[in-house]
């Protein structure tokens, strides 16, 4: 058998590589996005402005035609002469204005020789995608196009107007690049504005978060590295008093791990020196049992029995480096006869100041593991004689420890209770977490963790059951097998 003892290997990870940034930051796609959008909300704005552009820019030319036209066709005016329709149509741009009234038409100047309409613009008629599509063929179709503008008159009737696109592409242009610098001033301006407010407001909060990640990952037991909210009532202000709680929590795990780390290499140093003595101790007990005296045939079987479950418990936690349960072995046992046997190995039979109560109904059977059955007993009693011992030393205090049970259909309530001080509520949230759920000082809370794990091995629970009067009580669940698992050898 090798006699090495067993050695809990605590190896450290290496710290991890800051991650590499690959493509732009948060900054950059912000600052792109906001010019992007700001691009997308000038061109919605543009689209239908330089439409309206161009329905005002006729609309105004016809209304000085519909003006000219009123004076120049009155009844009492003759012919016009060419003189006066050239000056006319140069003032505003055209080369025909007519006034229709009824099914009568009448040309009140026109050039001699007029030219071919292209398009009709009919501006007492809302189309307001045809009016768009009409704008941006006048911008970019290179050739001057004429375009027929109808429209009322002051008079009630209909006035037509002939003219060339040319001055109105010119207009058109001239205005699309005052809006376009206009523009382009206010969108470079508001970028930056709402770029340092957002940098300032999300982003920059956004980075703090992750680089204190990324410094807390590469050395999370250093205190410093823990991140300090900033005070912020927002969710970014939560998410970092969050972080940090968790960052907390996080190094309290590795030090707890830590610790039962080293706990464990000195548990398995212990053992293995632990294991040689009770060996010896073993042998020496095996040669009282051969004596004759009574009283030492009467507790030598007890002192082997005790070794025995020692030196197999040592030999458990050197196999593995810790106390890894085997699964229960369960049998039939006589419940009564295992809580003597308890009571004696914490020396409660004849106790000076401890009263003890066997309360198990005698012939009780149970079906559990013998050992472990008999570990979780023993650590309860064990725990409820510290808090039965200690306090104020007075003879007047009733010290009284009961273990008793009943049966319930296919399971065994098994109860450990004292009239001690009882619980502290400090210890009940953790109860049964190792070195979290001491019940005294200097506990360690490790028999309550051991009780509830050899029980849950079982299918059962332990439980702090709240009652009137003083002291604690404990119950301890334990189902019976199926049949099933019975005939497969439980």
């Amino acid at each position: 058998m090798d006699d090495r003892p067993a050695s809990v290997e605590t190896r450290t990870a290496p710290p991890p590589a800051a991650p590499v940034r690959r493509g732009l930051g948060l900054s950059w796609k912000l600052l792109i996005l906001t010019v992007i959008f700001a691009m997308v909300s000038a061109v919605l704005i543009y689209v239908p402005r330089i439409a309206n552009y161009r329905m005002t820019w006729l609309s105004d030319r016809l209304a000085m035609a519909d003006t000219a036209a009123v004076v120049l066709a009155a009844p009492d005016q003759a012919d016009i002469p060419r003189e006066i329709q050239d000056e006319l149509l140069r003032a505003i741009g055209a080369t025909a204005i007519a006034i229709r009234s009824g099914s009568v038409s009448r040309l009140i100047a026109a050039v001699e020789m007029p030219p071919a309409v292209d398009a009709t613009v009919d501006l007492r008629a809302m189309a307001p995608t045809e009016d768009v599509v009409e704008a941006f063929r006048t911008l970019f179709t290179p050739r001057e196009r004429m375009l027929r503008v109808v429209g009322n008159s002051y008079t009630g009737a209909e006035i037509e107007l002939v003219i060339g696109d040319a001055p109105l592409r010119t207009a058109m242009l001239r205005y699309s690049a005052g809006v376009l610098w206009l523009w382009a001033a206010l969108s470079l301006l508001l970028s930056l504005v709402l770029f340092v407010a957002v940098n300032r407001m999300f982003v920059r909060p956004i980075r703090r978060l992750s680089q204190n990640m990324v410094n807390f990952s590469a050395d999370p037991e250093d205190p410093r590295r823990v991140i300090v909210p900033s005070g912020r009532r927002d969710e970014l202000g939560v998410a970092e008093e969050h972080l940090a709680g968790m960052q907390r929590d996080l190094q309290s795990t590795l030090a707890e791990q830590r610790h039962l780390a080293d706990l464990g290499l000195a548990v398995s140093k212990i053992n293995h020196d632990l294991r040689n003595m009770l060996a010896s101790a073993q042998l020496f007990s095996d040669r009282l049992g051969g004596l004759p005296d009574p009283t030492v045939q009467r507790f030598a079987p007890k002192l082997i029995a005790a070794l025995d479950r020692a030196i197999a418990f040592t030999q458990s936690t050197l196999a593995y480096g810790r106390a890894r349960e085997a699964p229960p072995a369960r049998r039939l046992i006589r419940l009564d006869r295992l809580v003597d046997e308890v009571a004696d190995s914490l020396g409660l039979t004849g106790h000076a100041a401890i009263a003890f109560e066997n309360a198990v109904p005698e012939g009780l059977e149970v079906d559990a593991d013998p050992d472990q059955l008999y570990r979780i007993l023993n650590n309860l009693g064990r725990n409820a004689v510290q808090a039965l011992d200690g306090g104020v030393e007075n003879p007047a205090l009733v010290r009284r420890l009961t273990i008793g049970a009943r049966r319930e259909p296919g399971q065994v309530v098994i109860h450990v209770e004292d009239t001690g001080p009882g619980v502290p509520d400090r210890a009940r949230a953790h109860l049964f977490q190792a070195f979290q759920g001491g019940t005294r000082p200097g506990g360690t809370g490790l028999g309550l963790a051991i009780a509830a794990e050899l029980a849950r091995a079982h299918g059962g629970s332990i439980a702090l059951v709240d009652r009137a009067g003083p002291g604690a009580r404990f119950e301890v669940t334990l189902p019976d097998r199926r049949r099933s698992e019975s005939r497969n050898g439980g």
